[in-house]
């Protein structure tokens, strides 16, 4: 085998070479169009606006991004209901997995809040982050439970 007898791959693609004569097809201007700033290398005018005031730089800023907050979904007891009625929910013992898998929140992973909106037919065990008191009332007053779990809070 010879250098000249090499073939190339049909994958392979020959590069481009780009302002090498009229013949090429990119020749003269090189494919960027005619003279000017955005014809030569190290162009960033992304937002400039002829040196007016840029858009971004004429409205306000508001508000802020609180790094501190905490992600928490929230869970009706109408929604679990819902679902032990049309049996997503099979079992008594309800975790975070099951609420996940009955499309009731959206990622498994986060805290989990309880609230007490709507009304619960039967007794249930759940395990939450947090809840709050009237959830609480409305489970225990049926003969279930919640827990409220430290130990199952995410990073």
């Amino acid at each position: 085998m010879k250098l000249n007898e090499i073939k190339l791959n049909k994958t392979s693609k020959k590069r481009k070479r780009i302002g090498r004569g009229a013949g090429s097809g990119t020749g003269k201007t090189a494919g960027r169009g005619a003279k000017g700033q955005k014809s030569r290398s190290g162009v960033a005018i992304n937002g400039f606006e002829g040196g007016q005031m840029p858009i971004y730089r004429r409205l306000p800023k508001r508000g802020f991004k609180n790094i501190f907050s905490k992600d928490i979904q929230i869970v009706n007891l109408e929604r679990i209901q819902s679902a032990i009625d049309s049996k997503i929910i099979k079992t008594k013992n309800i975790a975070k997995e099951d609420l996940f898998k009955a499309k009731i929140i959206k990622k498994i992973n986060g805290n989990i809040k309880l609230l007490g909106d709507g009304n619960i037919k039967s007794a249930i065990n759940i395990s939450v982050n947090y809840a709050s008191k009237s959830a609480i009332a409305k489970i225990e007053k049926l003969g279930g439970s919640v827990q409220v779990n430290s130990e199952i809070k995410d990073k």
